[in-house]
């Protein structure tokens, strides 16, 4: 079902950067699959979606990750901690499960994806922008942040996406060092009273 342009314009409007959380107020199960959903459906170049997304749950991980988030409160205190992770290289093997999954669910033979399968080696496996690899997997995950906050807006949900962490740190605590994902950007959500500037 559409929503209608100022249904989209006062959810817009209605959404700021979140300063302070509520502790005690979590997001409800419907509402928080309803946005996980949102991610998972998020578009992104080629299709490829090269991320993953970390709820991070656990109060103990949540303290430790603090002190390298600029000790910024919402990192504790949100009700969803979610860290978006950008995959480090896009391979042959991503390529692959790409044109498998994308046959399977248009019933095509995967030989039918060949030129598309090939477009996408030659761009982002062997061609020039596979040296930069790590930066367009960012902006792949800037779409999925977008996506996320729009659509918590649209839901009543309070956020604030942030920038201010360190990356190696956020590695490190949650073990991602050396494997395919590294750290891009941590969001949260959920406030108590409003308290828009």
């Amino acid at each position: 079902m559409p929503t209608g342009p100022d249904t989209l314009l006062q959810a817009l409007r209605w959404r700021y950067a979140t300063k302070a959380f509520d502790a005690s107020r979590r997001i409800d199960a419907p509402t928080w699959e309803a946005l996980e959903q949102a991610l998972v459906l998020t578009a992104s170049s080629y299709g490829l979606q090269p991320w993953k997304f970390l709820v991070i749950t656990d109060p103990a991980i949540r303290a430790e990750l603090r002190p390298h988030s600029w000790n910024q409160s919402q990192i504790t205190d949100c009700s969803h901690l979610v860290v978006l992770l950008k995959k480090r290289l896009v391979t042959a093997a991503d390529a692959d499960r790409l044109i498998a999954a994308t046959a399977g669910e248009r019933g095509l033979d995967p030989s039918l994806l060949e030129g598309y399968r090939k477009m996408i080696q030659v761009d982002l496996i062997d061609g020039p922008r596979s040296q930069v690899i790590g930066a367009w997997a960012a902006n792949q995950v800037y779409i999925a942040l977008g996506n996320l906050l729009t659509s918590a807006a649209l839901l009543g949900v309070d956020t604030c996406a942030i920038e201010g962490f360190s990356p190696p740190d956020y590695d490190r605590i949650l073990q991602l060092e050396g494997g395919d994902y590294q750290s891009c950007v941590p969001q949260t959500g959920r406030s108590g009273a409003r308290n828009h500037p």
